[in-house]
Order: structure tokens, then C-alpha cells, then sequence
């Protein structure tokens, strides 16, 4: 039986599971106050705080580091890889740590995996990475040559929602056209075109988020970032930390948000309406991708437990196709499991090349 540890670093949390071959023995999801992540310039400044929370929690259920047989960890923001598993090296150390594509919790991931693993003597990996790009070559191109449009996505979240939703009407992935919406600190949206995500929706073109501003018009863009207000670093952190729910409402825990309009907060409905508007916006947007084709819409990630979320999404989409609320991450499960095959020879790891 092997024992997997799986590790998601995300925005404002890390979500930690104990595998044992399938059997979950214990998932803890442990919240980061934004107060405590403020103290840090940089996302990969977190490192030490993160590892530190993990290897404290493992001892306090009596988790003895020398059990493990793997460790799994959500995949960064690399350049373009493959889908599947990938086994952590030091060029992916590299480049995570001192050159990543965007600075992101997910990075600490494969970061974290690593430093422990290799203190154990076990292997550590990452699993459909952010960075998984299966983009058609007609979306690649921006409208400026010089900035082409890549891959970054909640993709295994989203590709194992996906498939989860063909195993409940018992069709293959591989058969179906399915749009994945996933709804967490940060919001992608995916086509899924015959187990193919031929387009997405990334977090920085598309709907505003708990933490993040999403696609923004241009022109009011390019004068704020002349204004003088702001430097390189500033901007970066006024569209990702400082940007979205936070931005308008001071909080990016969406039941906050939910308990604000409970209590009449009428700026508090109207912007957590505008962001399930922004959703439903890009899921007609990708319906014209799959040419209006569509088997099924799934709505995942945490704010998707928000039903006046979903209903006012569903509203809006629902004569696309079905409507499909898979509420929450399947994320650890899936970094478990996917490592788990590795472990069992029945999928062989990729070597990271920078």
C-alpha cells in the first residue's frame, strides 16, 4: 500500500490529504489570513511559512515523514508542458524558485514536494500542472504579434471534474465537448473538445475574481500604468492579490461576500452578481469555440457551494447545454491518484527539461 502525501498551495490557503493507495486518511484545508500573507513581498517568500504549517500539521496527527512514499504537489506556472505527471527535478526547482512564468501559490507546490521528498529519499511530483497547454493554434493568436496567448488554467481541477461528469452520464471525455468553469481565489474557464482543452479563459483575460481583476479595458489599463501611481511590481499586485472581491468589498472569502448581502449590503450584490455575469459571459464566449456543441457545463471550484453563484450563472447559460454544479476541488484526489499510477508502473512520470 503506498502512502501519498498530496499538497495545493493556493491563494489564500494550502489543502493537505493523506493517501493510502485510494483511501483518504485524513485532508486538512488550512486557511492563510491575508494579514499573515501581506508580511511577505513575494509569493515565493511564503515558502518557509507554508512548509513549516505542513510539516506542523503532519505532527499533529502522528504522520511520521518517514511513512511517505511519495509526495505530490499542485503544478506551477511553467512553461508549456504536457498533461500528466511530471517527476520534480532541480531545473524545475530552477525555475519555479528564480524565473516562473507568474508569480502563484501553485508554485510552491512542487517546491514544498521537493524539499521534503528529497530530504526522505522518495520522489516527489506534480500533476497536470497549471501550465498544461493542449490550446488549438488558432487560439494562440492575440491581435499583437509580439504577446501570444498560452495555456494557464486550474487544469486539473478542471480536466478531472471533467472527467468525473463523463463517468456520471457514461459517456467517454474523450468523446464529449464539455466547458469547465472553475471558481476559487482565481477563476479559469476551459473547452474541452474530445479530451482535448483546446481554449481557456485565463485569470488574467477573463471574469474578476476573489483576489483578482481579470480582463480589464485596455486603454484605462495602459494610462494607469503611465499614472505614476504605480511600478512594475504595484501593477502586478494591484490584478493579482489586490484586485476583484478584495478590491470592492475588502474580503476574498466569498462567504463574506454572501453574509454582506444577507444583511443588505446592496454594493456587495452588485458586484458578486457582475462576477457570476463575467462567468457566464466567457462560458458563451467558449461556446463558440466548441460551435456551440456543448454536452454539458460544469461549474467547480469552492464558490461554487454559493447557490445564488450557480443559479445566477445557470440562468444565463443554461441553454448552452446542461448544467452540471460539481461544487468544491477534487484536486488532492487527483494529485494522489494520478501519482499513485505512477507508483503502480501503469503511467511512466515525464523529465522536466527548462
Amino acid at each position: 500500500m503506498k502512502r501519498i502525501l498530496a499538497i495545493n498551495p493556493g491563494s489564500t490557503s494550502t489543502k493537505v490529504a493523506l493517501y493510502a493507495d485510494k483511501e483518504v486518511l485524513f485532508v486538512e484545508t488550512l486557511d492563510h489570513p491575508v494579514v499573515d500573507l501581506k508580511k511577505f513581498e513575494r509569493v515565493q517568500d511564503q515558502f518557509d511559512f507554508r512548509k513549516n504549517v505542513i510539516i506542523d500539521l503532519l505532527e499533529k496527527n502522528d504522520i511520521a515523514l518517514e511513512s511517505l512514499d511519495a509526495i505530490v504537489g499542485r503544478g506551477g506556472l511553467l512553461p508549456p508542458v504536457k498533461s500528466g505527471a511530471y517527476k520534480v527535478n532541480e531545473a524545475m526547482v530552477e525555475r519555479l524558485k528564480n524565473n516562473p512564468v507568474v508569480e502563484h501559490a501553485s508554485n510552491l507546490g512542487a517546491l514544498i514536494s521537493f524539499e521534503i521528498a528529497e530530504k526522505l529519499g522518495i520522489g516527489a511530483y506534480i500533476y497536470d500542472s497549471v501550465a498544461v497547454d493542449e490550446l488549438a493554434e488558432v487560439a494562440r493568436i492575440s491581435g499583437i504579434p509580439s504577446i501570444k496567448r498560452s495555456s494557464l488554467s486550474h487544469a486539473l481541477n478542471a480536466r478531472a471534474m471533467a472527467h468525473k461528469y463523463a463517468e456520471q452520464v457514461g459517456k467517454p471525455y474523450e468523446e464529449m465537448n464539455l466547458i469547465v468553469a472553475h471558481l476559487g481565489g482565481g477563476i479559469s474557464i476551459s473547452a474541452h473538445e474530445k479530451g482535448q482543452m483546446i481554449d481557456i479563459n485565463s485569470d488574467d483575460e477573463g471574469p474578476f475574481s476573489p483576489e483578482r481583476a481579470g480582463r480589464v479595458p485596455c486603454g484605462k489599463l495602459v494610462d494607469l500604468c503611465y499614472s505614476g501611481d504605480y511600478d512594475k511590481r504595484g501593477m502586478k499586485k494591484l490584478f493579482r492579490g489586490n484586485g476583484g472581491l478584495t478590491a470592492y468589498l475588502g474580503t476574498v472569502d466569498a462567504r463574506e461576500v454572501q453574509q454582506m448581502i444577507d444583511d443588505g449590503n446592496e454594493e456587495a450584490k452588485i458586484v458578486y452578481e457582475a462576477m457570476a455575469y463575467q462567468v457566464a459571459k466567457a462560458i458563451g464566449e467558449l461556446a463558440t469555440v466548441l460551435k456551440g456543441k456543448v454536452d454539458g457545463v460544469i461549474l467547480t471550484g469552492g464558490i461554487s457551494y454559493s447557490k445564488v453563484m450557480t443559479d445566477w450563472i445557470t440562468e444565463r447559460v443554461a441553454f448552452i447545454g446542461p448544467v452540471e454544479v460539481l461544487a468544491g476541488e477534487n484536486e488532492l484526489e487527483s494529485l494522489a491518484f494520478g501519482t499513485l499510477r505512477v507508483l503502480n508502473g501503469q503511467e511512466e512520470a515525464r523529465t522536466y527539461v527548462d
